[in-house]
C-alpha cells in the first residue's frame, strides 16, 4: 500500500505523534456464491508486473485511505477514519495529508480529541474536512473547536467589552448593531465573513433608501404614510456603520485573533461629503412655501385615509418642520436672523438663543453653561460642561474633545441679555420658594432644574413658526454663526477656536460663506485689484420729496449687505 508522511505544526515546541495512515484501492465486486464484498481479495484490483510483482490496477476500483485516530478520553481505541471513492491516488493522498495535518496541529491529547470530533462532525455534515487554517486559528486562541461564533454573537461580545466608552458612543454602536449589522450580517460565521457580505449589506441599505424615496414621491397618502418614520441612510451614516463594524472586527483580530483579515476595512463607499449650507434666498423661500402647502395637504389626506376625522387639524409645527427644504442644512439671511431675534425676545430663553446665533454653540453646550463659567467682566464664557440627549435621557458631562473644551468671547449686547436673564431667574427663585432647585446652570426651567435639550429645540421650532420664518434646525444656528463670522472677515483660526473644532481647515471647508452679498463683495474687490478700478459705492435710495438729509438704516445694511438710506426730515 502507498502512504505519505504527515504534515504537522505542533504547539508549544512539541512534535505530536504522527498519525498512521495509508492509501489503497477498493472495489464493489461481490462473491457470486456468498454475495459478500471481495474488495480485499478481488483479483482485478492488482495486475501482474513484468518483474513478477503486483501493482494496483489502473482501470478497476477506486482509491481510499485509512487513518488511525486518537483514542477516546477513557483510553478506548477509536475506529479508524476510512474514506473511499477517490478517482486518483493523488486525490486520496491529498485528503490523507489534510487529515494528518489537522491532527498534527497540537500535541495535547485533549486538543487532538477535539480536532478528531470536529473532523468527524464536519465530514458527516459536508463530506469535506475542515479548513486547516481555520482550525489552526482556533487551536492557537484556545477556542471551542466544535462551536462557530457568528458575526451577531461577536458584536454582542464586543459591545459587552466596551465598558469605558461614553454613553453616546455606546448608543451609536448599539443602534448600528441593532438596525444594520445584525439583521444583514448576524447569521454569518465570523471566520467566514467576506468583503462581498459587507458590500452586500450597504447595497441593501441603498436599495431601501430608493424604496423610501419612491414611496414618498408617489403622492399616494397610504404609501407616504407607510414610510413616514423611515429615514434614508445617508453617506455619513454609512461610513459610521462601517467604522463600527471595522472597530469590532479589529478587536476580534488583535485581542482574540479570531480573524486574520478585516473585510470591513476594504469595502468602498461613496464619499461622506459634508452637506454645504444654503441660504434662504427669496426664491428658495417662495418655493418652500409652495412645498409646505403641498406637504400640509398630503398630511391631511393621509390622516383621513387612515380613518381620522375629516378636516382634523394637522399639527402645524410638525408640518412646518417636515416640509421639504432645498438642503438639510439651511442658513437664514441676516435680516431673517434679526426677525427671529426680535420675535424671540418674548421668550424666557432669549439669551440662550442669542448665544446660539452669535457664538455658534452646540445645543448641549448652550444648555450646559454653568454660572461659575460666566465671566461678566471679561465678556467670556467657559464651555466646560454639556448636557446631551441619549434617547430621551439627558446626560451631563464634559465636552467630548479637548478642542470643544474652550472659552469663547461674547459680544457686549449678549452679555447684557445674560445679566437680564440672571435677574429674571432671581425672581423665579423667589417665586418658587422651597421648590427651587439650585442646579448651578445658567439656563434652567422655572424652578431651577437643568433644561432638557429637546425642550430647547421644541421651543425654537415654535418661535420660528410663529415668526413666519422658513425652517432651520437649531443646530443650523451654529452654521449661521460660523458663516457670519467668516463673511465678516474673522480669521479662520479664531472661528475654529470659537466653534471648538480641531483644525481651521475643517472650519473653512465646512462653513465657507454662503451669503451672496459676501461673494459679490469679494468679486468686486478682486476685479478692482486686478484692473485698478475703484470698488463701486452702494447706490443710495433717493430721499423722499421734501427731505433735506438722510441717514443710514443699520438694520437694512445688516440685512442686505448694502447701505439703504431713509429720509431725515428737517425740523423748523
Amino acid at each position: 500500500m502507498a502512504s505519505n508522511p504527515a504534515t504537522s505544526n505542533a504547539s508549544a515546541g512539541k512534535e505530536p505523534t504522527v498519525a498512521k495512515g495509508a492509501t489503497y484501492k477498493i472495489c464493489t465486486c461481490v462473491d457470486s456464491e456468498t454475495g459478500k464484498n471481495i474488495s480485499k481479495t478481488c483479483p482485478k484490483l492488482r495486475t501482474s508486473h513484468a518483474n513478477g510483482g503486483k501493482r494496483w490496477s489502473s482501470t478497476h476500483g477506486t482509491w481510499a485511505y485509512q487513518l488511525e485516530l486518537p483514542a477516546h478520553a477513557d483510553g478506548k481505541r477509536r475506529t479508524p477514519l476510512r474514506r473511499r471513492g477517490f478517482v486518483t491516488l493523488e486525490a486520496a493522498e491529498a485528503e490523507l495529508d489534510h487529515a494528518r495535518g489537522l491532527l498534527g496541529l497540537d500535541s495535547d491529547p485533549a486538543v487532538r480529541r477535539q480536532i478528531t470530533e470536529l473532523m468527524l462532525s464536519v465530514l458527516k455534515a459536508t463530506r469535506q474536512l475542515p479548513d486547516i487554517e481555520e482550525v489552526r486559528r482556533k487551536v492557537r486562541t484556545h477556542q471551542d473547536l466544535n462551536r462557530y461564533i457568528t458575526v451577531g454573537e461577536w458584536l454582542e461580545e464586543f459591545l459587552g467589552r466596551k465598558r469605558s466608552i461614553e454613553a453616546t458612543t455606546r448608543r451609536s454602536y448599539e443602534s448600528h448593531i441593532r438596525l444594520y449589522l445584525k439583521p444583514y450580517l448576524g447569521d454569518i460565521r465570523l471566520d467566514r465573513l467576506r468583503v462581498s457580505d459587507v458590500a452586500g449589506m450597504f447595497d441593501a441599505i441603498e436599495e431601501f433608501n430608493e424604496i423610501i424615496a419612491t414611496e414618498r414621491a408617489s403622492g399616494v397618502p397610504a404609501r407616504v404614510l407607510a414610510v413616514r418614520y423611515r429615514r434614508p441612510v445617508g453617506p455619513t451614516t454609512m461610513h459610521r456603520i462601517r467604522a463600527t463594524l471595522r472597530h469590532a472586527l479589529n478587536v476580534a483580530i488583535k485581542q482574540d485573533r479570531l480573524l486574520d483579515f478585516n473585510p470591513a476595512a476594504v469595502v468602498e463607499l461613496a464619499p461622506a461629503s459634508r452637506t454645504k449650507p444654503l441660504v434662504w434666498t427669496e426664491e428658495r423661500v417662495a418655493q418652500w412655501q409652495l412645498d409646505h402647502a403641498a406637504h400640509v395637504n398630503l398630511l391631511r389626506r393621509a390622516r383621513e385615509a387612515k380613518g381620522g376625522k375629516e378636516g382634523k387639524r394637522v399639527d402645524p409645527v410638525v408640518a412646518y418642520i417636515g416640509a421639504p427644504r432645498p438642503s438639510p442644512v439651511m442658513v437664514w439671511t441676516p435680516q431673517q436672523t434679526q426677525q427671529f431675534l426680535t420675535h424671540a425676545r418674548k421668550d424666557r430663553l432669549f439669551a440662550l438663543y442669542r448665544l446660539y446665533a452669535t457664538c455658534g454653540l452646540r445645543r448641549g453646550e448652550g444648555v450646559g453653561i454653568r454660572k461659575l463659567d460666566v465671566d461678566y467682566k471679561a465678556s467670556r464664557i467657559g464651555i466646560h460642561w454639556q448636557i446631551t440627549q441619549l434617547g430621551w435621557d439627558a446626560i451631563q458631562g464634559t465636552p467630548k474633545t479637548d478642542a470643544s473644551d474652550r472659552e469663547i468671547a461674547v459680544d457686549t449686547e449678549s452679555m447684557t441679555w445674560l445679566k437680564e436673564h440672571e435677574r429674571r431667574q432671581a425672581k423665579e427663585r423667589l417665586a418658587a420658594g422651597q421648590d427651587w432647585v439650585e442646579s448651578g446652570f445658567v439656563f434652567t426651567d422655572e424652578i431651577g432644574r437643568p433644561l432638557h435639550p429637546q425642550h430647547v429645540s421644541d421651543r425654537f421650532y415654535s418661535i420660528c413658526y410663529q415668526a413666519g420664518l422658513p425652517p432651520i434646525r437649531l443646530h443650523d444656528l451654529r452654521h449661521l454663526a460660523a458663516t457670519a463670522m467668516l463673511a465678516a472677515g474673522a480669521d479662520a483660526v479664531l472661528v475654529q477656536r470659537a466653534l471648538g473644532h480641531r483644525t481651521a481647515s475643517f472650519t473653512r471647508d465646512t462653513y465657507i460663506s454662503v451669503y451672496p452679498e459676501a461673494a459679490a463683495a469679494a468679486a468686486e474687490a478682486t476685479a478692482a485689484f486686478l484692473t485698478g478700478s475703484a470698488v463701486p459705492a452702494p447706490r443710495p435710495v433717493p430721499p423722499e420729496p421734501g427731505a433735506t438729509g438722510a441717514q443710514p438704516d443699520r438694520k437694512g445694511q445688516a440685512g442686505h449687505g448694502t447701505v439703504t438710506y431713509l429720509p431725515t426730515r428737517t425740523t423748523s
